[in-house]
């Protein structure tokens, strides 16, 4: 129909004509209540929003001469932090003559990433960056 019946046909309903689609050939419109619809959208993108999550990186510093009860207890620390869905950045700096032996820290990281295997997945694998050595934990996606 013409636009002229159509906004007549839209201000006997008391209702706005609202263009969807501009570009098309004839333009496609459609009529309603556009405060009615704005407030709709804006309610929904409210509650998508409440609902989401922000996923933080937390960090664990572990030591290259760490014991196993001290690694134990940031593996559990790295566990919960996994468990509330946040993300685990494991970080060993080293320190003086600890930079000679930088296989001493990829054991220790292979070690904290298969004491994590079961409820984290690996998302950056161990690798040196100056005098630290970084790996970023994931936890699996539940599928």
């Amino acid at each position: 129909m013409s636009p002229a019946e159509a906004l007549k046909l839209a201000e006997s309903k008391n209702l706005d004509l609202v263009k969807i689609a501009p570009a098309a050939k004839p333009p496609v419109c459609k009529i309603m209540d556009y405060g009615k619809f704005r407030f709709e959208k804006a309610k929904r993108e409210k509650e998508a929003k409440k609902n989401q999550r922000i996923v933080e990186i937390k960090e664990i510093r572990l030591s290259l001469n760490i014991d196993t009860h001290d690694f134990d207890t940031k593996i559990n620390h790295a566990r919960k932090f996994i468990g509330s869905g946040d993300k685990v950045k494991v970080s060993i700096r080293f320190r003086g003559r600890e930079m000679a032996h930088p296989e001493l820290g990829l054991t220790i990281m292979n070690r904290c990433a298969e004491a994590m295997a079961d409820c984290a997945a690996v998302e950056k694998p161990a690798k040196l960056e100056g005098r630290q050595m970084l790996m970023f934990l994931a936890p699996k996606s539940s599928k």
